[in-house]
């Protein structure tokens, strides 16, 4: 079986590395909320636009505040197209940190589990040879008796 201390050392490596993926991941989540609530805002703000250019066209509005209406509206919607790919993009990122995060955490177990069986092995060994020495010393002792 693999010597305990290269076993122990490799789980302090597969710890590291998990932990670092867990903070990544922390990251990446928080940059999925954040985009998320620009999405929101963007949203929220444009039909405050739409709501006032509704409101101008019923108390009467010229043709050039009107074309500035629209030309910012397209320009929101511009900007809230842009936003739903950053928001797709750090979804996808945070996937993609949630699976690493899980694949170091697969090995750190792994890792974990082989050297608490190379520890019972151990343990199992030294169980046998301590059984054998009191044999042994019984052995002796009722010899010794006769």
């Amino acid at each position: 079986m693999a010597n305990t201390s290269a076993l122990e050392t490799l789980i302090e490596l597969a710890q590291r590395e998990s932990d670092d993926a867990a903070k990544r991941l922390g990251a990446a989540l928080k940059a999925v909320e954040e985009a998320e609530q620009k999405y929101q805002m963007l949203l929220g703000y444009r039909d405050d636009y739409a709501n006032r250019l509704d409101q101008q066209q019923m108390a009467g509005i010229t043709p050039f505040a009107y074309q500035n209406f629209v030309a910012f509206v397209g320009k929101l919607d511009n900007a809230i197209n842009g936003q739903a790919e950053v928001v797709k993009h750090a979804k996808y990122k945070g996937d993609q940190e949630k699976k690493a995060w899980q694949e170091s955490e697969r090995k750190r177990l792994s890792y974990r589990t082989l050297n608490e069986r190379a520890l019972a092995e151990a343990q199992k060994i030294a169980d046998k040879r301590d059984q054998k020495m009191m044999d042994d010393h019984a052995a002796r002792t009722v010899r010794n008796q006769r």
